[in-house]
């Protein structure tokens, strides 16, 4: 008796394991199918001036999520349950390393200044100025058990921009300034947001006073500079370990294997030490591309570039595609059914917050920027001001993971004021990415014809900050130095100095940094290394 018992529950876990993994299985498969529909369709619309590759996506995960509500009768929309946990811990990190490695450095750090000033500041105000409006007009409606930690968290959730759909509709060619500066102020903007966003978590808005408003900004700083350093930190732990063990002689796999964990470790090592994984593997990134990059083989070099940015292109792809199938969740929308007028109504509130949050900061900075600059070309004129601000106004997964976050547990909620701000936020990410994402290349071909930028975007002037940012190639021509004016007197040589920031750091670079961590040029000889003249690269 007691062996049938057993025998039948055996058979039931077993069945019920089976059922688990053939789900898993139709969900896997019909994410591959519809990635290689994506990649398809972008090649195909590559010419496109409306569509790009990310509303693509979107478009596809909403047919998608249709097609599946209609084959369940109305029960779902998705196959998976969005997880900040799979976005936070798989899909980002491989998008803002692949940012950080690929990225133009030098042009990134002379253009340092202003970028900061519009990712950092930039998102501060647009934060301050977007929560006190929530709590000023949500605190009169009736939307649930919202207090003032969630509004204040409100205006982290919607002052996170997008930057990979940002960059998708940017051309680096026709606007290299606009892409550069959209670029660097999107990576910052995001570890800002969410910097921003962990500090609320522990923060008692009841209890507000100077000691802990100064608490909260030592703390917001701490994790800036922690999170900075570590990743600056892994980066040459990688570069040391690589040139002095040369492992390429033995085995590339190895060797790109050790690049990709050494990276992956400095984002998991940041969110173990509660820091911000996004700024420590960015800049994990840039210090690789500086130095291990050069450490490497030939063939590891081509493996790790491209590598990096297949893995980023896919979860950029997964992203897009996941948040249109979750946009039509049945649940979410049960919740808030019953005042989908009030739903429409906030959803309309919090678009009009980020479109006057994103204006509080990109026209007065841009000012203040424009003060320091000697000459017109070295300034943000008014219609690059205005394709800042639109281009900018895009919301993407960052808002939604942060969202989804603070607002559910496990992808679930059964609050009605938390539905209510979910399907709100999925709505103003759907709305803009759609409808600002399409207009961006019409706004951009309308304000600055191509006619206009040739002369404001050359990048020989090694004082502009019209240069692009971003390469498609590594190495040589990633650190290729622009021409050097030389001044024609002796008084301009007074006023305008040769010796910048940019050409003490390579004094110190090339004297200490380089010939302990290597780099270009700074590899030391040794049999069977990169720089032996008899090793064949095949």
């Amino acid at each position: 008796m007691v062996y049938q018992v057993v025998a039948a529950q055996l058979a039931r876990l077993s069945g019920a394991l089976g059922t688990s993994d053939h789900a898993s299985v139709v969900s896997i498969t019909l994410f591959v199918a519809l990635l290689c529909a994506c990649i398809v369709l972008g090649h195909l619309l590559e010419e496109n001036r409306w569509l790009n590759e990310s509303i693509t996506a979107l478009i596809i995960g909403l047919c998608t999520g249709v097609v599946i509500l209609m084959t369940t009768k109305g029960k779902s929309s998705h196959v998976l349950v969005f997880s900040e946990d799979l976005f936070f811990i798989y899909l980002l990190p491989p998008i803002i390393f692949n940012a950080g490695f690929q990225v133009k450095k030098k042009q990134f750090f002379r253009n340092f200044m202003t970028i900061t000033l519009f990712g950092a500041v930039g998102t501060m105000m647009s934060f301050f100025t977007i929560s006190l409006a929530a709590i000023a007009i949500f605190s009169r409606m009736n939307i649930g058990t919202l207090d003032v930690s969630d509004f204040l968290a409100i205006g982290a959730i919607f002052s996170a921009t997008d930057s990979v759909c940002t960059l998708q509709v940017l051309n680096q060619d026709e606007t290299p300034f606009l892409y550069s500066l959209v670029f660097g102020e999107g990576v910052v903007n995001d570890a800002t947001s969410v910097v921003l966003f962990n500090a609320l978590q522990n923060f008692d808005p009841n209890q507000i006073d100077a000691i802990v408003i100064l608490k909260f900004l030592g703390n917001f700083c701490y994790l800036f500079v922690s999170s900075t350093f570590l990743g600056v930190f892994t980066g040459l732990l990688s570069a040391y370990v690589i040139k002095k063990l040369y492992i390429g002689r033995h085995s590339t796999d190895r060797e790109v294997a050790l690049v990709m964990l050494m990276a992956y470790l400095s984002y998991m090592l940041a969110e173990l030490l509660d820091l911000s994984g996004i700024l420590t593997v960015f800049f994990c990134g840039i210090v690789m591309s500086h130095y291990t990059w050069h450490n490497v083989t030939e063939s590891s070099r081509v493996t790790t570039k491209h590598a990096f940015a297949t893995l980023s292109f896919i979860a950029e792809t997964f992203l897009f595609l996941y948040v249109g199938m979750d946009a039509l969740d049945i649940e979410k929308w049960k919740f808030a059914s019953d005042s989908p007028g009030k739903s429409i109504g906030i959803s309309s509130i919090l678009l009009g917050l980020v479109l006057v949050g994103r204006a509080a900061f990109v026209f007065p900075l841009s000012f203040l920027s424009n003060l320091t600059k000697k000459t017109e070309l070295e300034k943000i004129s008014w219609r690059q001001q205005i394709v800042i601000w639109w281009a900018g106004l895009m919301r993407g997964a960052v808002s939604i993971a942060l969202a989804y976050n603070k607002f559910t547990r496990s992808g679930h909620t059964q609050l009605h004021g938390n539905a209510i701000m979910i399907t709100s936020t999925i709505t103003v990410v759907l709305f803009s990415t759609m409808l600002f994402g399409i207009l961006t290349k019409p706004l951009i071909r309308f304000l600055l014809p191509a006619s206009s930028n040739g002369a404001a975007s050359d990048p020989a002037s090694p004082k502009s900050l019209h240069s692009p940012l971003l390469t498609s190639q590594l190495g040589s021509d990633l650190e290729a130095p622009l021409p050097i004016v030389r001044p024609s007197s002796l008084r301009m040589l007074i006023t305008k100095p040769t010796h910048t920031i940019h050409y003490y750091w390579r004094k110190f670079d090339d004297a200490l940094m380089r010939p302990m961590f290597g780099g270009r040029g700074f590899v030391p000889y040794s049999p069977g290394s990169p720089t032996d003249p008899n090793v064949l690269v095949e």
